[in-house]
């Protein structure tokens, strides 16, 4: 074996190149439905009160046509059966399994309330760099030819994006809005108050997204409410504190912080933490009025909204619980600072602003659907352009005044603790090794220092105090230079600093937990030939089943070598778009001259070895490989048989042939001889006790080996007819192996 420095460990990296066409806010997207129906706009008006979808003839999106669609419109305020241009879902998959370059969901806003046309996209722009959020550009929308107008597309929160953001889709998942929709009169609104422990209290506020989750979400309210302490079991506080500065810094008020607490998710990830994504953002930069204690009417009184809104205000208790906890309260004013240096202070929300004002102004202009107060959408980048009801602030005369209102406020003129120097002790660690970290740290309170670090993306932090005292790596006891040792137990090591006055506090990297440091280390790798891929079967009916009785795809594992090999850091994909696709558990290893078998069919949650993609029985491919790009092993295969294997002749290390599968067996076993598994007889198959095995030549040796291809049982003989007591083992699935050349599935009863 040799060393590798890993480099590309970080594979979220993935979840925005994924979207760089559909969703990349540089280019304007094409999106042409045909209906069959002359009244299509009448269907789905009437539609709309059920929230049913219209069929559509097809789609065009950008050139590409799917067809049998569903379409309906959405949206509360901004739906008007009188308007042309409504709030549009299309939904690609609602009658037939496809999609758009992995998307199903297509949300267009119809930009509502906003006289700039940017607040959204440029919201959204701002918000992926502090938290997950949701991607969003524009789309010209053409229906059966004519072009109804420019809207905003916004990426679905959908259980597609929180697999891509959190790991998993199965757990309890809320949109916090109430499902009749928010207004004046609606009382029970989605604040995570405490309402007992009667799922029907919550139902006219929240809406589950996920097949169960009630219970869930009481434990959330309940710990928030009465047990603060121990919040972070339950909830995600770091992006709940960055939800809550950024939806205060751009006085987005149809919000949580505002009268009617909506327009956010949440999801509890497998950590069993609930993690907030803020959705809706048409009316941020000061267009919504209502904080809910009072109204904000005009700019000046926007701009001049406390930052700690709401934190005495028990209706609001994601606000007041945790803002009444010092240390939260001192890392959302950091995470508050940062987003008005980096976004406001610098002037970049405008640069933006402009240069998708810039992109929009032709396809704007052609709009003769738009709201008549979109007629100059530049006049509302610096001045206050009226609704009718109400007025959307100028984005510069909003935020220039906010910032001067923000810098002149105590809780920002306090001096920040300063981070600098960090310094990992070796920065390419072995694995298994220990690393000290070090850093400089003035103006904080010595005991309020801390390492935030974890070994996977979505994992929780740990967090560690670190020390100046001259025992933890760190130079001399007082020279403010801080030092902490952990393990490095993965082969990336994720991590932040922290510190804190009796004012503020502050975090390097400044949009940690968001973003973070990475120490990546060496570990051992399998040189290309000693493990191969040595079968796939792509497209299994009825060959085999699982160690849950079905029929899926498996691909099998040989070593070549002499020596049992490690899995560790290794992974497997169906596609070279995502080399790290999925990853083999920890400590798994396979025996010299010896198999393993995966199943490809995602089903992560079940017995065995099961990888996280499928094949394709029309070809793909079947990779292996590391984070620093080492590859182990590449197969590319064309169209496949139904229940035929794809196999290496000679076993291990030849080329590939479609043939009867070997699973977990030699691939040379067909056909070495005269017989065929077909001349021995099994009986009774399935077994419950005594499985009898008849054979036209000396049987020397049986194997019988698990569903996960262990070793249970090797016997040797010099008979034709043998008995094999099988009474010990459990129900389920096995190998038997006869003479190491012919194999046969056995299923215990």
């Amino acid at each position: 074996m040799k060393y590798k420095l890993s480099i590309l460990f970080f594979i979220a990296l993935s979840l925005e190149t994924f979207a760089q066409t559909f969703y990349d806010l540089n280019t304007i997207q094409t999106i042409e439905i045909t209906f069959s129906q002359s009244n299509w706009d009448a269907l789905l008006d009437a539609a709309e009160a059920n929230d049913a979808y219209i069929p559509a003839q097809s789609v065009s999106i950008n050139g590409t046509v799917l067809t049998n669609i569903g379409v309906k419109y959405k949206g509360n305020s901004s739906y008007n059966a009188n308007q042309v241009k409504n709030p549009i879902h299309i939904e690609l998959d609602a009658y037939v399994n496809q999609n758009y370059q992995g998307y199903t969901d297509i949300k267009l806003s119809n930009v509502y309330k906003d006289p700039s046309f940017v607040r959204e996209a440029l919201a959204y722009k701002m918000l992926k760099n502090y938290m997950h959020a949701p991607l969003a550009n524009y789309a010209k929308l053409y229906i059966n030819g004519s072009y109804i107008g420019l809207y905003t597309n916004v990426e679905s929160v959908s259980k597609k994006f929180v697999n891509s953001h959190f790991g998993s889709n199965s757990n309890a998942f809320f949109d916090c809005s109430p499902p009749a929709g928010a207004g004046p009169g609606v009382t029970n609104l989605p604040n995570l108050s405490y309402l007992g422990t009667n799922f029907t209290s919550y139902e006219s506020a929240y809406e589950m997204k996920s097949t169960t989750g009630w219970d869930d979400l009481i434990a959330l309210t309940n710990t928030l409410n009465n047990n603060t302490n121990s919040i972070e079991t339950v909830l995600d506080v770091d992006r709940a504190l960055w939800m809550l500065a950024f939806d205060n810094l751009l006085v987005n008020l149809d919000s949580y912080i505002g009268a009617f607490k909506q327009n956010y998710y949440i999801y509890k990830d497998n950590n069993g933490r609930f993690n907030p994504v803020i959705w809706d953002l048409n009316e941020s930069f000061g267009t919504f009025a209502n904080t809910g204690s009072s109204n904000l009417n005009t700019t000046t009184q926007k701009a001049q909204m406390s930052h700690t809104l709401h934190s005495t205000e028990a209706a609001w208790p994601l606000v007041q619980k945790l803002l009444a906890i010092p240390t939260y309260k001192k890392r959302y004013l950091a995470h508050y600072k940062t987003i008005l240096n980096e976004m406001i202070v610098s002037g970049l929300y405008l640069t933006d602003a402009q240069a998708i004002q810039t992109l929009i102004s032709a396809s704007v202009t052609a709009d003769t659907n738009k709201f008549s107060y979109q007629s100059n959408i530049t006049t509302n980048l610096t001045t206050d352009v009226s609704l009718g009801m109400g007025s959307a602030s100028g984005l510069s005369a909003l935020m220039n005044s906010r910032k001067a209102y923000l810098q002149a406020q105590t809780d920002f003129t306090n001096t920040q603790p300063t981070i600098t120097s960090i310094n990992p002790s070796n920065s390419n660690p072995p694995i298994g090794s220990n690393v000290t970290i070090t850093a400089n740290v003035t103006n904080t309170n010595t005991d309020a220092v801390y390492l935030g670090y974890r070994s996977t993306t979505d994992a929780i932090f740990t967090k560690v105090l670190m020390y100046d005292d001259g025992n933890h790596n760190d130079g001399s006891a007082g020279d403010n230079v801080y030092g902490a040792s952990i393990t490095v137990s993965s082969i990336a090591l994720q991590y932040y600093i922290y510190a804190e006055n009796n004012n503020i506090g502050k975090f390097s990297p400044e949009r940690a937990e968001h973003e973070f440091y990475t120490i990546n280390a060496t570990y051992p790798t399998i040189n290309a030939g000693d493990l191969v891929i040595n079968e796939i079967m792509a497209q299994n009916t009825s060959t085999i089943t699982d160690a849950d009785g079905e029929y899926e795809d498996w691909f099998e594992l040989y070593n070549n070598s002499s020596n049992t090999l490690s899995l560790d850091n290794l992974y497997a994909t169906d596609t070279s778009s995502n080399m790290l696709k999925w990853q083999f558990p920890s400590g798994l290893t396979i025996e010299p001259n010896s198999y393993l078998v995966v199943w490809a069919d995602q089903d992560l949650t079940q017995t065995g070895i099961h990888a996280d993609f499928k094949f394709s029985a029309a070809g793909e491919k079947c990779i292996l490989s590391y984070p620093d790009g080492t590859v182990v092993d590449t197969v590319t295969f064309g169209a496949q048989t139904t229940d035929m294997g794809y196999a290496r002749i000679p076993n291990g290390t030849g080329n590939f042939v479609i043939q009867a599968p070997t699973f977990n067996a030699n691939n040379e076993s067909l056909g070495i001889n005269q017989y065929s598994v077909s001349d021995i007889k099994f009986f009774p198959n399935p077994v419950d006790t005594m499985l009898n095995i008849n054979a036209p030549f000396l049987i020397d040796e049986v194997k019988v080996f698990s569903s996960l291809g262990q070793l249970l049982l090797s016997e040797k003989y010099n008979l034709n007819n043998i008995s094999l007591d099988l009474s010990s083992f459990e129900q389920g699935v096995y190998l038997m192996k006869i003479n190491n050349t012919f194999s046969k599935i056995i299923l215990k009863k």
